[in-house]
């Protein structure tokens, strides 16, 4: 299976919509995904994600399904903590980074930055309903890896598309990189596909790989670039 992870145009985040420069990194977006083979389309359900979703839907001619579970997490400080005060997770792991702390750590949720945030049930959320939606295609949760449990070849291309925080939640836990590490790592531009693969072989260990990341080409193409971009 392939899920092709795409985050949303350009927003405007007060009206949870799309500029007029994401519009047309949408339209963008589809024309490149349209002989991906994407059989399926599933999204965030905030109005970015199911926009930016839409334009890559009319050109297949597929429908859409919500992902409730892929909203965009939510930050912030649980006690008033002023460690790092406006607590949103790319600026925790760059402070974290500057000051260096193992962005790498498995325990990264009781360290200082993170143990008050309310983004960690976020995405302890993400995590356990993602595992729950990848056995529906026959991959479970083993440990660090998958089981293939289904004998037939279930085997599709799936694009997904949502946001900034809660891809960098799903695509961590699927590679089994730390939240604050993929952070730093993914700072994934509007419209930027990223596409992790898994083996479509039954049996036990399969290992998720990833095939592409934060692919952007598509706005910066002269013939799709918005010219704000220029």
């Amino acid at each position: 299976m392939r899920i092709v992870f795409v985050r949303h145009g350009d927003p405007d985040y007060v009206q949870d919509c799309l500029t007029e420069s994401g519009k047309k990194q949408a339209k963008a977006v589809a024309q490149r995904l349209k002989n991906e083979g994407i059989e399926e389309i599933w999204a965030s359900p905030m109005g970015r994600a199911m926009q930016t979703a839409s334009a890559v839907s009319d050109v297949l001619d597929l429908p859409i399904n919500k992902l409730e579970f892929m909203r965009e997490v939510n930050w912030g400080s649980t006690d008033g903590s002023e460690l790092f005060s406006d607590g949103h997770p790319w600026n925790i792991a760059d402070e974290m980074a500057r000051r260096g702390i193992n962005l790498n750590n498995e325990d990264w949720r009781n360290d200082d930055f993170f143990k008050t945030n309310r983004v960690v049930e976020n995405v302890d959320m993400i995590e356990k309903e993602l595992d729950a939606w990848l056995e529906s295609f026959g991959y479970v949760r083993d440990g660090f890896y998958y089981d293939h449990k289904v004998s037939e070849d279930t085997h599709k291309t799936i694009a997904l598309f949502s946001h900034g925080g809660s891809s960098a939640a799903a695509m961590g836990h699927i590679l089994n990189l730390p939240f604050p590490y993929m952070c730093a790592l993914f700072h994934m531009e509007f419209t930027g596909i990223n596409i992790i693969r898994f083996d479509k072989n039954s049996g036990k260990g399969t290992l998720p790989r990833l095939e592409l990341a934060n692919d952007g080409k598509h706005i910066r193409d002269e013939k799709y670039v918005c010219p704000d971009r220029k």
